[in-house]
Parts: C-alpha cells; structure tokens; sequence
C-alpha cells in the first residue's frame, strides 16, 4: 500500500469522525527500513517520522534533514535515560514518557536547553507486565508530577494488547487525557489508525501499510 493510499484512508477515517481534514498527524513509522523506502516516501512529500532508536535515528536522519526541509522526527520507543540528551537534542517529540526518573532527567535536560521536545505519556492501558507505561490508577499523579517538573505535556500514548479490540483502549486514553486537560492522543497503527481515529486521535503511528514489512 502506498504512502498516498494512506493518506486517503486517513482523510476518509476523519470525514466519517466529522473532523477537519488534516487534523490527525499521521506519523510513517521508519525504524528499521531500508534507505530506498524511506527516500521514497520523503519524495513522495511526507515530513513527519517515527523512530524507535535513538543510536539509529541518529545515523540516519541528519543527512535527511538536510535534504529535506521540514522534516519532523517523533521518538516513539522506549527511551533509555543515558540516551536521554541525544534524544531530546535530535527529536521533535518524544511519546514514550513513561517514569518519574526519566520526567526529572527530561526536565533537567529541558532547562538546560531552554527547550524540550513536545512530550506524550504512554499509558499501559492493557496493564500488561513485559510493557512499558504508567498504569491508568497511577496516570493522574503522574501527570501532576510532570507539570510540577515543568514538564511541556501534549498528550498521552497508548499501544494496545495484540489480542484484543483497540476500540476500548483508544476510548479508555481519550477520557484519560480529557480528565487531565490534555490535547493531543497518539494512538492507532497500520491495523487500526482509522478506529483511533473515530475515538479522537491526533497523531497515528503507521509503518508496514506505507513501507512494506521490515527486513
């Protein structure tokens, strides 16, 4: 399926929501492909990528950027706080807060620099042990925590147990954010971004729909 495809569903998804076209950010998940996809797809007029890796973005996204004006890169993986400075210097957004000990590090970092990336929690929301997030009974503190870090927070993240229906998680994350005055919801993935959409999401992360499986 082609990045241009995609975009059609994604414009569809928000018509039938009764949203404005545009107003979901539709993220192309690039982790992991080859060179050729990428550039393709950057040709093809999208700017906005979601990597995984920081070591990996890192290699691969400064030529790009040169390249390529406007490009806008989103740390969508679990980020380890030793790669927390190179993160917040290379990427725009970072979706994957999910500790005390990574806000203090990511506040600090944000102070020293005057700046920090646009920030979204992730939420455990199937509350599944081998995955990262803050578990929904724990959200609200840790919400309050951040802003008191002076952390900037745009919204919250979840990625859903393969086994079951998304539809419950994306509403359960879209009441969680609305309870604590946050905007922005990155949820939905090539499988199931147009029924995130319908529960209100504002950014969709999408890989293998536009690039093809990985290597």
């Amino acid at each position: 399926m082609s990045l241009h495809e995609i975009e059609a569903r994604l414009r569809a998804a928000e018509a039938r929501a009764g949203r404005a076209a545009g107003s979901v950010t539709l993220i192309a998940v690039s982790k992991l492909q080859p060179p050729a996809r990428i550039e393709a797809v950057l040709r093809q007029g999208q700017r906005v990528f979601g990597e995984n890796y920081v070591q990996e973005a890192a290699a691969k996204w400064p030529a790009w950027r040169a390249a390529f004006a406007g490009v806008k890169l989103h740390l969508i993986g679990p980020l380890q706080g030793n790669k927390a400075k190179a993160a917040v210097e290379l990427f725009d957004a970072i979706h994957s807060l999910d500790r005390p000990s990574l806000a203090e590090r990511l506040a600090r970092l944000g102070q020293a620099r005057g700046a920090c990336p646009e920030l979204f929690v992730q939420v455990n929301t199937g509350r599944e042990p081998q995955k990262a997030g803050v578990l929904p009974a724990d959200l609200d503190r840790f919400v309050a925590d951040c802003r008191g870090l002076g952390l900037p927070l745009s919204g919250l993240m979840c990625i859903p147990p393969e086994a079951e229906d998304a539809t419950p998680h994306f509403s359960a994350l879209a009441a969680m954010a609305a309870r604590n005055g946050l905007g922005g919801l990155s949820m939905g993935m090539s499988s199931d971004f147009e029924a995130a959409v319908a529960a209100g999401a504002t950014h969709v992360r999408v890989g293998s729909a536009i690039f093809g499986p990985r290597a």
